[in-house]
């Protein structure tokens, strides 16, 4: 074997090391995404229940979406939950006969739909979130500000990606 052949072994050597130890990292984070995932669907779920037993989790999203943003087209309320308009015209029938959400024709299309949070709804909400938040911040607090700088900017990074 000629001695150029060895460093070029050693190299492919490391990148493989390397790429393994990459992937194996990968595979960690994927599955703690995974159960953080998980959490925040029983959070979810939990916070629903919370709210009234007849409330799904998607309707809690919707709920919560229509609290932050006010008045929504449904189309927009759609793009921005990632859903298709059937789910959006699905569960609003759902939510506006809990008392939730009240749905008028758009003044400018006759055939879409603007859907609003009702008082009782808004309130409701702002105590979930309220509680929510309060269990969220009380982790939090536990770690050093400068860990907490550098997850927001970790899952910054992964948003933008």
């Amino acid at each position: 074997m000629s001695e150029s052949a060895v460093p070029d072994a050693t190299a492919r050597a490391e990148r493989r090391s390397e790429n393994d130890a990459t992937e194996q990292a990968i595979a960690e984070l994927e599955e703690q995404m995974a159960t953080l995932v998980g959490r925040v669907r029983l959070n979810l779920r939990d916070a629903a229940l919370a709210i009234d037993p007849l409330l799904q989790p998607f309707g809690l999203k919707m709920l919560r979406m229509l609290s932050k943003s006010g008045p929504m087209h449904s189309g927009a309320l759609a793009d921005a939950l990632f859903v298709d308009k059937s789910v959006i015209s699905r569960q609003a029938r759902a939510l506006e006969e809990l008392g939730f959400v009240e749905t008028h024709p758009d003044p400018h299309d006759g055939r879409a739909r603007i859907i609003a949070l009702t008082p009782d709804a808004g309130k409701r909400i702002a105590a979930a979130r309220a509680s929510d938040k309060a269990n969220t911040t009380n982790k939090l607090r536990q770690w050093p500000v400068e860990d907490l700088k550098q997850f927001a900017d970790y899952i910054g990074r992964l948003n933008a990606g």
